[in-house]
């Protein structure tokens, strides 16, 4: 069996989990999801076990607030991560609010608490991060030469209503978040990073997206065509270069080969990497889905290899054992 690395795998800190940030989304998710999403033990590595996973980056669910309250939730990981170290790596939360602080949380996790990067929700409270209070956590992580993940979030308020119609309020969620929006949302994200100039100012900054690119791949083209006519302003890179020199994609709670076939048309197969999302999804839904992508032959076995736990290992510098 091919060993393999996942990447967007979440965890609530339990401790944490009825503050008011948290409440609107933790409180409302079935009673087994949270249970799985609070486990850093046993029930995980079951989970993991059956599907094949060897080794998951997890990381904290939602953001939490305060360099405080980071804190305890990054150390509640790194606990597990130090009693599983064959399993387990962490990706950081950041108190996102508090830029310096999140840049300092970000050099603790990854220097004192051995962790590999650190994930970021979409938004804060509907502000991106192409504005430059954020940066220093940007200029951290190139420095350190870590990663970010840009995870999807929920809308913030002000864009609810671009979501509501008519239909019920359940379908209001799914079209602001795991239906569409949040995808659509994180897409732009990147491109208000490349608009604003955030890979001219950190050449070397590495930045993972999931859900097979959050639409970028599709619109890739045209991205690229509107840039040459001065859409997205004078960068001194251009956005193919940004695409293939700072961006890498996860298979994250997408199972099927067509996404995946329209990524590599313009993906290097490097910057590819399996992940599943659990507990959002199942590890058997993926295993199953990378045993359908071993048969297709869309890709060689060097490839595969490539998208199940090499590329993962070479850009975290981890192993799956």
């Amino acid at each position: 069996m091919h060993p393999l690395m996942t990447l967007e795998e979440h965890y609530q800190a339990s401790p944490l989990a009825d503050l008011p940030h948290n409440a609107v989304n933790f409180t409302s998710f079935p009673r087994f999801l949270k249970d799985k999403l609070c486990d850093l033990g046993p029930q995980r590595i079951t989970d993991m076990n059956a599907g094949s996973v060897s080794l998951q980056v997890i990381s904290h669910t939602s953001a939490i607030g305060n360099a405080s309250q980071c804190r305890s939730a990054n150390e509640i990981l790194a606990a597990a991560v130090k009693d599983n170290p064959t399993r387990f790596a962490g990706f950081a939360t950041l108190p996102m609010g508090e830029p310096q602080n999140a840049a300092t949380e970000l050099e603790y996790c990854v220097k004192e608490l051995g962790f590999v990067g650190a994930l970021l929700d979409n938004h804060l409270e509907g502000r991106f991060y192409d504005d430059e209070a954020f940066w220093p956590s940007f200029e951290m992580a190139e420095k350190l030469g870590t990663v970010l993940y840009i995870h999807p979030a929920f809308p913030s308020d002000d864009r609810e209503p671009l979501y509501k119609g008519n239909y019920p309020t359940a379908v209001e969620d799914s079209l602001g978040g795991w239906g569409f929006g949040w995808h659509m949302e994180t897409g732009l994200h990147i491109l208000r990073l490349f608009a604003a100039g955030v890979f001219d100012r950190f050449p070397k900054l590495k930045i993972i997206i999931g859900h097979m690119g959050e639409l970028l791949p599709f619109q890739f083209e045209r991205i690229v065509y509107f840039e040459k006519k001065g859409a997205f302003g004078e960068q001194q890179r251009k956005w193919m270069d940004v695409w293939n020199s700072n961006i890498w994609v996860t298979t994250s709670g997408m199972f099927s080969l067509n996404p995946l076939a329209c990524l590599l048309r313009n993906t290097k197969i490097e910057r590819v990497l399996y992940s599943v999302d659990y507990p959002f999804s199942r590890n058997e839904e993926g295993l199953e889905f990378v045993a359908e992508l071993e048969e297709s032959g869309m890709v060689s076995q060097e490839g595969f290899e490539r998208i199940c736990w090499r590329n993962a290992e070479e850009l975290l510098g981890v192993k799956a054992r």
